[in-house]
């Protein structure tokens, strides 16, 4: 075996324990994933994957819900020696992540070394019971030795500036930054992944990708759901917490950043944090035109009558919690300045779909139609997230006939090719957790920089209790967030 082999060997973990093994997180992403990593033979000979839950159950309860888990969300058959290969991974521990006990007999059931140097703990739990899981795995020793075992968190990471360095201080109490993985699926999209492919790798492209040919960029995470029985989690984080400080901006810095000198972990999070340092700061006085929120109301999606947010089970009465935001920033740097981003993201708006949309500014001249120049369609790229993941570019071409007349024609560049499938994020995101690739994760320098960007407007809603928009579901969102654009010729682009 040569030495890089031996390396690499060293590096990867031999167990994979997930606290929180029959909540939502794990059983609709984490679990479907590491089956999919089965199937492709990406998972270790002898990594084993440990469950930690507190229902009392036993091994072969655990593996009837991990086969009813999986009936659900998977394609490939539930039979076979793949799947028995993986059924045979499991261990199932019964535990309460309050009890340290617990975690002393999770330690003594774990590979001891030289036989196991790395485990990976995968905190699919509440972020509110971050604190005590990582207190008792200090408390047992499972945090040593220092740099070597990998700790997977989820978003929110905290619920501001404030709580956000209080946690990561708690964090690098106990383990060091390298060992702590800031998961945000959005970054293993393969669209996500594809736009640095697309702007770094096409020497067509990454010379129109400024502000002297972009006329703006919008971000949409637009969800047909409502909140989905977490109303004891979003009506305390709203949108503005639970999607647009960290989804949003990070597809944000994916467009924006520099190239980076290596496509490293550290050099790639280097430049995101540059677009996050460069983002103009938003005065008190200013948040009303830099930001709209508003909250749904009853309405029809897909032809079915939906309840309003405050209707929603547990939801506190007359709740102002934002299920809808839209926001303005402006990165002031040579790239970028000048150059509006919108970004928004709701619940029960008309369709579920992510899109990434950049319109580019009007030709100087206009040669080709009798009309003003305004009224010209645009040039746009869009990159799909979902449903579909796909790039599509938007160019004029001259209709058939004896003018000299122009139409849009889209260009479709599918990222797949017919035979191929497309991979779900969590697949990439725990591959690279596994093999210790940081690259796709968030460093805390990132999460503090968004989190100041987003601070001004979530003070400034906290004192603004009396009143919220409403919109209808099954709507685009408020009326008010067009009042966001810079000109009367930008408007929000909601479909391919």
């Amino acid at each position: 075996m040569n030495s890089s082999k031996v390396r690499q060997s060293e590096n990867l973990p031999c167990s994979f324990v997930i606290f929180g093994a029959t909540g939502d997180l794990a059983s609709n992403k984490l679990l479907p994933a590491l089956f999919h990593l089965e199937v492709a033979s990406r998972l270790g000979e002898g990594l084993t994957i440990v469950a930690f839950s507190r229902r009392d159950w036993t091994l072969d309860s655990w593996r009837e819900y991990l086969r009813s888990v999986l009936a659900n969300k998977v394609k490939a058959k539930l039979e076979g020696p793949v799947f028995e290969r993986f059924l045979a991974r499991f261990r199932y521990h019964r535990g309460d992540i309050n009890d340290v006990e617990s975690y002393r007999a999770l330690a003594a059931n774990l590979p001891p070394e030289p036989a196991c140097s790395r485990t990976v703990f995968y905190l699919a739990i509440k972020p509110a019971d971050f604190a005590v899981v990582i207190k008792n795995l200090e408390a047992v020793g499972l945090n040593q030795p220092r740099g070597m075992n990998r700790v997977v968190i989820e978003k929110p990471f905290g619920e501001d500036l404030e709580s956000a360095q209080v946690l990561n201080r708690l964090l690098h109490q106990y383990l060091d930054e390298e060992q702590v993985y800031r998961i945000d699926h959005f970054l293993g999209k393969e669209t996500v992944q594809n736009l640095l492919v697309f702007r770094f790798a096409n020497t067509l492209i990454e010379p129109l990708w400024n502000r002297n040919f972009i006329d703006h960029v919008q971000i949409t995470v637009a969800e047909s759901i409502g909140i989905e029985k977490r109303a004891g989690y979003y009506d305390r984080a709203g949108a503005l917490r639970d999607m647009l400080q960290n989804h949003l901006m990070q597809l944000m810095t994916v467009v924006a950043m520099e190239p980076p000198v290596a496509l490293e972990a550290d050099a790639l999070r280097d430049e995101k944090v540059k677009v996050l340092r460069s983002i103009r700061p938003i005065a008190k006085r200013a948040v009303h035109a830099h930001a709209v929120r508003a909250q749904y109301t009853f309405g029809n999606i897909d032809g079915q009558a939906v309840a309003g947010y405050q209707q929603e089970e547990n939801v506190e009465i007359n709740s102002l919690t934002e299920t809808f935001v839209a926001a303005k920033f402006y990165i002031d740097n040579w790239r970028w300045r000048g150059v509006p981003f919108y970004l928004r993201t709701g619940k029960r708006l008309t369709k579920q779909t992510s899109l990434i949309a950049i319109r580019f500014k009007h030709p100087p001249q206009q040669l080709f139609r009798e009309t003003p120049l305004e009224f010209i369609e645009p040039n746009w790229v869009l990159l799909s997230i979902q449903p579909e993941q796909s790039m599509h570019l938007e160019i004029h071409v001259k209709q058939p006939g004896l003018d000299m007349d122009t139409r849009v024609m889209q260009m479709n560049a599918s990222f797949l090719k017919t035979d191929e499938q497309a991979l779900d994020a969590y697949e990439t995101l725990l591959l690279d957790v596994i093999e210790g690739d940081r690259s796709l994760f968030i460093r805390f320098d990132e999460v503090e920089w968004a989190w100041r960007v987003v601070d001004p407007i979530l003070k400034h809603w906290l004192v603004e209790r009396e009143f919220i928009p409403t919109y209808s579901a099954g709507s685009w969102g408020p009326t008010e967030a067009n009042r966001l654009f810079d000109n009367d010729d930008q408007t929000w682009r909601n479909e391919l």
